[in-house]
């Protein structure tokens, strides 16, 4: 008789049945099998918050499949991921097929390797119950703000609406930073930059004006800077001191969830969602040549930095092997996780060190799979490896009691950047190299400037910015970072501008009403708060049915409330106006945002009904019929290009139309396979194309 191990996804159980042998059946719930109904609250409030869990419709099958061979098995391994779903997963399954919670039945893998699944198999546990109601707290809370703020969005401002403990604080806070945007005014000031050559350079290098007569300046406008600079008139740019240090440059630590989604979208342009999938793919288990179905990296779902002694040790013979031993730290590396991180899983590694990126490419994984592997591997073996040394100098230059600055470096020892250094959304190092300077050198001035400058406003967040803004205040966690913008984008309470975040009209009185009649539950500091319970009832210091009593007490009151100073009124949603004219009554058309996103409708309503959908001009045009080439999206979502007379016109694709024309036909050319990609001509019988990293072909 076989043992029965159970997982959450299909995908691993190739995996797993590779280095558990026979003795062992292989199973997937594919996710959660029982729940909250959908229909109603599905709480007892009267019984402390008991939830009225029922099996999901959809799994009956699944869970029919899993007690026959539940039944016909020796023992029943619960295997869900390492978290609290995982947790909450594995305790519904034992509630279903009746198993004991005492037994020692709970196993996890940190990592989906011979040596990960071998270790969790050899040290079974029996459910933590209290991970289990941090999980039970988390979802009945959700759903007591998604069941009682939800219907008074709808009676209030429209049907279909939500409201949501997590994703009303993150639609608050890209509402805030709009109306910053919006209040912010600039303000001029001005800088004075000067280009100076040493004797026997042939490269000006740039110093800038920081004191004048030895006190800080701030130059305002036009006319003070006017003054500063006939006063240098004439002025000789003499050398008064020289400053020689050597500053230390530490590696990033290895990747968290946060961490690892903010790195691939400034590197890669992945969406958290692409990254995530991607990670989960690449710790189920890819099929690797000499290796078969291995897992390549730990769990993906993670806040702390911690890495094992076992592949610190891996690292360090790669490096030393690659690189030498100047490359070895004097002491292992130890980076400090978040205050409230969970510490249960490690930093997000290659679960083999040595399978270094070349060889997963080389066995023909997925373009997305090797490029994240490659930025988690890197990573990964750039934080065990010494820091990067540099030779900074920073030069005074004095002319007429004008006083510069300049300073540069050079690379004494590149330590981990010989391997990989962390992008920065704002970079601002100055990575200039002076020529060599001494005391009293007398420099020649090549140009002098005045540059106007104003004050720029915050800039709107990002995807990466906003899950770094999360990981900062404490919102959410890492398995919430990317369900949660997923909503609020679904909901059309926010939009994409290009990678920027913004709120939609929508978005903006759906959180106006939010923050006048529920102030806690849009409050950052007030949810931040609610996960640290959250983690209080996961280390068993707090009873979860208490958490929800306090919450549901403030909740009752703010609802209770706002159902009395909002009774009898409405709120109507602002429509965006455009330039285009209706083609029925010649009124201006609107933008409105439905159930189903946004279209555009005539100002004129309602005695005029015309609608239509809300297209995106490319600015291309189309070398079938030389009609405009549209943006579109797919049923999944993905874009594409297409002629606006389709179906009539054919033309479709997923080459991103440029500005530029076919040197041979004069049609739009179209870029294929990114920016050193090739741009091509779709024009039949033209055949034109031209490589972008060098060299044309026709």
């Amino acid at each position: 008789m076989s043992d029965l191990i159970i997982v959450e996804s299909p995908t691993k159980i190739r995996t797993i049945k590779r280095y558990v042998g026979d003795g062992y059946e292989v199973v997937a719930s594919k996710g959660h099998v029982r729940d909250l109904p959908k229909s109603r609250l599905g709480v007892d409030i009267e019984h402390d918050f008991a939830p009225q869990y029922v099996n999901i419709k959809e799994k009956e099958e699944t869970i029919r499949s899993i007690k026959k061979l539940a039944q016909k098995s020796g023992h029943v391994y619960l295997a869900s991921d390492p978290d609290r779903e995982g947790e909450a997963i594995s305790w519904h399954l034992a509630q279903l097929l009746g198993l004991d919670l005492k037994d020692m039945n709970r196993v996890t893998f940190n990592e989906l390797t011979e040596s990960g699944i071998k270790s969790g198999m050899s040290a079974p546990r029996s459910i933590d119950i209290n991970l289990v109601n941090a999980q039970q707290a988390r979802r009945v809370l959700d759903r007591l703000v998604g069941y009682k703020i939800s219907p008074f969005l709808w009676r209030k401002i429209r049907r279909g609406l939500s409201a949501g403990r997590v994703q009303s604080v993150a639609v608050r806070m890209i509402c805030d930073r709009e109306e910053e945007i919006r209040a912010f005014v600039p303000q001029e000031y001005w800088s004075i930059d000067a280009k100076l050559l040493a004797s026997g350079s042939k490269k000006p290098f740039t110093a800038k004006l920081a004191t004048v007569d030895g006190t800080k300046i701030e130059l305002a406008d036009k006319e003070s800077t006017d003054g500063i600079l006939k006063r240098l008139e004439n002025a000789v740019y003499t050398v008064t001191s020289i400053k020689k240090s050597v500053h230390k440059k530490s590696p990033a630590a290895p990747f968290t969830t946060s961490t690892l989604q903010q790195e691939a979208s400034r590197r890669l342009s992945f969406q958290g969602k692409r990254t995530m999938k991607t990670a989960q793919e690449l710790y189920e288990g890819v099929d690797i040549k000499g290796m078969g179905v291995t897992g390549l990296i730990t769990y993906m779902r993670t806040d702390s930095t911690r890495v094992s002694d076992e592949a610190r040790d891996a690292a360090y013979k790669y490096i030393r092997e690659n690189f030498g031993e100047n490359y070895i730290p004097d002491a292992p590396k130890k980076y400090k996780s978040k205050g409230n991180a969970q510490d249960g899983h490690e930093a997000i590694r290659p679960a083999h060190p040595e399978l270094v990126p070349e060889l997963v490419k080389a066995s023909g994984v997925s373009s997305d799979q090797y490029k994240l592997y490659k930025l988690i591997w890197e990573r990964f073996i750039a934080s065990q490896m010494s820091n990067c040394l540099l030779d900074t100098v920073s030069v005074d230059i004095d002319a007429n009691g004008c006083g510069f600055k300049a300073s540069g470096y050079s690379v004494k020892f590149d330590g981990f950047t010989a391997l990989y250094e962390e992008a920065n959304d704002n970079d601002e190092e100055n990575k200039s190299v002076l020529p060599p300077l001494k005391k009293n050198d007398v420099l020649k001035l090549k140009s002098l400037d005045g540059v106007q400058h104003f004050t720029q406003p915050p800039p709107r967040y990002t995807e990466a910015s906003l899950v770094k803004a999360f990981e900062e205040t404490g919102i959410g966690r890492p398995s919430t970072y990317v369900p949660t913008i997923s909503t609020i984008l679904a909901r059309s309470y926010i939009e994409r501008d290009g990678k920027q975040l913004r709120p939609t009209p929508l978005g903006e009185v759906t959180n106006e009403l939010m923050k006048e009649h529920f102030d806690k539950i849009v409050d950052v500091k007030f949810t931040a708060n609610m996960e640290l319970n959250l983690d209080r009832v996961e280390d068993g210091t707090m009873i979860w049915t208490k958490t929800l009593e306090n919450f549901y007490r403030e909740l009752s009151d703010e609802l209770g409330k706002a159902e009395e100073a909002m009774d009898g009124k409405r709120i109507r949603i602002p429509d965006e106006a455009t330039d285009e004219v209706c083609e029925k009554c010649g009124k201006p058309m609107v933008i409105k945002i439905g159930r189903y996103g946004k279209f555009m409708a005539c100002s004129g309503f309602p005695e005029c009904t015309n609608t239509r959908k809300i297209v995106e001009d490319s600015g291309g045009v189309c070398p079938f019929c030389g009609k405009r080439v549209l943006l579109k999206k797919s049923k999944r979502g993905k874009k594409y290009y297409g002629c606006e007379d389709n179906p009539t016109c054919s033309f479709m694709t997923w080459d991103i139309p440029t500005e530029q024309k076919c040197p041979k036909c004069g049609s739009t050319l179209f870029q294929k396979g990114g920016k050193n990609g090739t741009l091509v001509c779709h024009k039949e019988g033209c055949g034109y194309q031209h490589s972008l990293s060098g060299g044309s072909e026709e």
